[in-house]
């Protein structure tokens, strides 16, 4: 898969959330709430599908030749359907625990059911990890070495800043937003890593 296919793929995602949205406001007389969120999300992949077209060359080239690798594309095979029940899964828990859920157990099960898909997408990453050659796997590993760090120390300094009282961060919005941040920052490490290496 080329890097002109996943920005496609993103255009038709963010196509019929927008799409979703407009039916749920006009034709099904949703909330304001869903349609809001469904309306951000079809915003966010229309963003992220543009931001596919300001990569330098040099990175679209060698992401297509990743993309082409065997190791590469099994890891695709197993990372579509875990980020699929990913999503699936981290609508339906919070539109669950919005219903009001009082046994106290489901309700952590409920909150925590988007974590199983992550489990295979990691499994699926390691055996990336293990499946391609030795200088990719030292990219790889040097920029989620990078990421995990400055993640880290982010996270580290924003609780000091709360401590003292110079910051006030709701803590559950700050956890769900370590993991995007962290592979937000992987991704930028890897394409420096890249340039650097090769």
């Amino acid at each position: 898969m080329t890097l002109r296919r996943w920005m496609w793929i993103f255009v038709g995602i963010g196509l019929a959330a927008l799409a979703l949205a407009a039916a749920g406001h006009w034709l099904l007389d949703w909330p304001e709430g869903p349609v809001s969120m469904w309306t951000g999300i079809g915003i966010g992949y229309l963003v992220c599908s543009l931001l596919f077209l300001v990569l330098p060359r040099w990175w679209r080239q060698h992401c297509d030749e990743m993309f082409a690798t065997q190791a590469s594309r099994r890891y695709q095979r197993a990372m579509w359907p875990t980020m699929i029940a990913y999503s699936l899964l981290l609508f339906a828990s919070i539109w669950w625990l919005k219903q009001g859920i009082q046994p106290l157990a489901l309700r952590a099960l409920v909150a925590v059911a988007p974590v199983v898909p992550l489990l295979f997408f990691l499994r699926a990453a390691l055996r990336y990890l293990r499946e391609i050659d030795e200088l990719q796997r030292r990219i790889e590993t040097e920029a989620i070495g990078i990421a995990s760090l400055l993640v880290s120390m982010l996270y580290f300094a924003g609780g000091l800043l709360q401590k003292a009282e110079v910051i006030d961060i709701d803590s559950a919005a700050a956890m769900i937003w370590v993991f995007p941040l962290l592979c937000f920052i992987y991704g930028i490490a890897k394409m420096r890593l890249t340039k650097r290496y090769l």
